[in-house]
């Protein structure tokens, strides 16, 4: 699952420069998306619809591994 959110978001920004952080919380799994203060805007897009793109993409794959999970972003320092 870390490597699907990797991947989607290195091919939005087109660099590496953010890292994807997973926590578990009992049957919850929370991924943190932690990037650059210049590609949020890439990562979030107009409106949130990239970000809510992102999450529907996670949650199918969630849902096939009968998973919860949460999807953050937070900037990087």
């Amino acid at each position: 699952m870390k490597d699907l959110i990797s991947y989607l978001v290195k091919n939005i920004t087109g660099n590496e420069d953010f890292e994807v952080d997973e926590k578990n919380e009992d049957s919850l799994i929370v991924f943190t998306i932690r990037a650059k203060p210049e590609y949020m805007g890439l990562i979030i897009g107009k409106e949130g619809k990239t970000i809510k793109t992102i999450r529907n993409l996670v949650k199918v794959r969630a849902t096939l591994e009968k998973k919860s999970i949460n999807l953050l972003i937070e900037e990087l320092d």
